[in-house]
């Protein structure tokens, strides 16, 4: 096992609770047990410590494992004929099989070396030793991360001012027309919003613009995404230009033989409902070992192909987003974005019922039916008028 998160951690858990006796021995970069990522932002300053997996899923990597070494990464991988070699600074170990779960790490782009980021406990200790009241804080990306940062830090007394540079908060995720609807809730969460702010140079005085201004700032975080860590693979396993593995239904890396895999953040896996699923769902990477054990032991079946999922608290808002949105879908608004009652957004595949994504927004009772209408073997279908009906609950809508 390479990686000590999630992924990592369900997968030693889900082939102990399949009665797998064999040898297990994990490789863990960092030298901290098994935490949760996602507090790391959401509750970036009022959970000072990292929220243990143990603890939080029931899961102890450390126990269930024959050896779990913390501290340290895999340095290299060999996929022989009969196993698998993986190469550490402490040495070599040998495999039947080998399931890769090295996780992401975060974008930090050429003279931007004087930002923080923010992808493990180490970076959140650091964030929030800085993040005092009255300081001045930049943030480089108005995506999730960004969005909640901004968030708990306002709330804490420290002025933000968020650069985007594609114009509309969470655009990449939502496209520009739903994306657009959140920017008023900056202003309304006293954070300063800046959209086409396309950043040059980050020193340590400031944030450096293409148009010569300069945004000034105490501390800078950088939240434009994160890529796979698979650079230490090299050529050992063919990769997609992001770094990801791209993966099959039961997560086996493709172009290598079945005793190779890869869930979680680094996997790229084939879906039939939602095509190439990306990794950095923290769905996937709890869910996604049930399907991966389940066949490396040889008990076959279908997978049960898991719904992209994430959920944010934001600026004064709850979203959940599910499936997977492509570029080409159809809008379709459920209540009003300037309203006070919350609303959902659906995108339909052209000209058709069909539904690849919902988004809700103070919506809990849209939350329940999205994650059931997802369930199903293939997408949804909803009638487009009765779903734009906000006193038609969501799940009486489906065809």
């Amino acid at each position: 096992m390479v990686g000590g998160g999630l992924a990592a951690t369900r997968t030693v858990a889900e082939l102990r609770e399949r009665e797998f006796d064999g040898r297990i021995e994990v490789l863990c970069a960092e030298g901290v047990a098994p935490y949760d990522r996602p507090p790391l932002s959401k509750h970036l300053l009022d959970r000072p410590t990292p929220t243990w997996l143990r603890d939080e899923i029931g899961a102890d990597l450390q126990a269930l494992a024959d050896e779990v070494h913390l501290g340290t990464p895999a340095r290299g991988l060999r996929v022989t004929g009969t196993g698998v070699e993986v190469q550490a600074a402490d040495g070599s170990r040998t495999a039947d099989a080998v399931v890769l779960a090295t996780g992401a790490h975060a974008v930090l782009p050429p003279g931007w070396e004087a930002a923080l980021t923010l992808h493990t406990a180490a970076d959140a200790e650091v964030l929030r030793t800085a993040l005092v009241p009255g300081v001045r804080l930049v943030i480089i990306g108005a995506g999730w991360i960004g969005a909640e940062v901004a968030t708990v830090a306002t709330a804490a007394g420290v002025d933000v001012t968020v650069l985007e540079a594609t114009g509309d908060p969470l655009g990449a995720a939502l496209g520009p027309v739903v994306g657009a609807f959140t920017a008023p809730w900056y202003a309304s969460a006293g954070v300063h919003l800046r959209r086409g702010a396309h950043v040059v140079e980050v020193g340590s005085n400031g944030v450096a613009l293409a148009d010569g201004t300069l945004t000034p700032a105490d501390v800078v975080l950088a939240a434009i995404g994160a890529r796979p860590t698979t650079a230490w693979l090299g050529s050992a396993l063919p990769q997609e230009p992001d770094g990801s593995l791209r993966v099959d239904e039961h997560h086996v890396v493709l172009g290598a033989p079945r005793r190779v895999r890869a869930v979680g953040d680094v996997a790229l896996r084939r879906s039939p409902r939602h095509g190439w699923v990306p990794g950095g769902h923290w769905d996937g990477a709890l869910r996604g070992p049930t399907d991966l054990v389940a066949d490396l032991l040889g008990a076959g079946g279908p997978a049960s192909d898991p719904a992209p999922y994430v959920f944010s608290t934001q600026l004064g808002h709850e979203l959940a987003l599910f499936g997977v949105r492509h570029v080409d879908d159809e809008v379709l608004l459920r209540g009003d974005p300037a309203g006070g009652d919350g609303w959902s957004a659906l995108w339909f595949r052209p000209g058709t019922e069909t539904v690849s994504a919902i988004l809700t927004v103070d919506r809990p009772r849209d939350v329940g039916a999205a994650r059931r209408l997802f369930t199903a073997a293939g997408l949804p279908r909803l009638d487009r008028v009765r779903a734009r009906d906000t006193s038609v609950a969501l799940r009486d809508a489906s065809r």
